[in-house]
């Protein structure tokens, strides 16, 4: 039997980094992969793919990498369930990571991180700078 999976596409978040209670990365991602064809719009469309990695290429590619990096992921396909607080079975298909590359150079990647950089500190000051009437009568305590 053979369960592999090789993607190419977009970090569409940075890593979430965690660490198990026994200290081992573990490290969650999803990556937009494009279509091969057009809609009837003549647009591209994308999958939003689901990923894991654990313990040190965990840590690696949470350091060296970030939303919007072009990265290949090679690995296997995995389906799991669980049910959660409100008793529904909720089911997950991801791919366990075994490998990564980067494929963007560094002048590349340290571009797109300043750009996300400006663009949540604009976000950021947006936020800040938004005025909220509220009287002491609408807390709740």
């Amino acid at each position: 039997m053979i369960n592999r999976v090789v993607l190419i596409g977009r970090m569409t978040r940075d890593v979430e980094l965690r660490y198990t209670q026994s200290g081992v990365a573990v490290g969650s991602f999803s990556l937009a992969v494009n279509r091969a064809f057009k809609n009837n719009d003549g647009e591209r469309e994308a999958d939003f793919i689901n990923a894991v990695i654990w313990r040190k290429s965990a840590e690696n590619l949470a350091n060296f990498t970030g939303k919007g990096a072009m990265v290949a992921i090679e690995g296997r396909l995995q389906t799991r369930n669980y049910e959660n607080n409100s008793g529904q079975r909720v089911y997950v298909t991801e791919v366990v990571v075994d490998n990564f590359s980067l494929l963007e150079n560094k002048a590349e990647a340290e571009k797109r991180r300043a750009e996300n950089e400006s663009s949540q500190h604009t976000q950021q000051t947006a936020v800040n700078n938004t005025e909220i009437d509220i009287s002491d009568d609408d807390l709740p305590f």
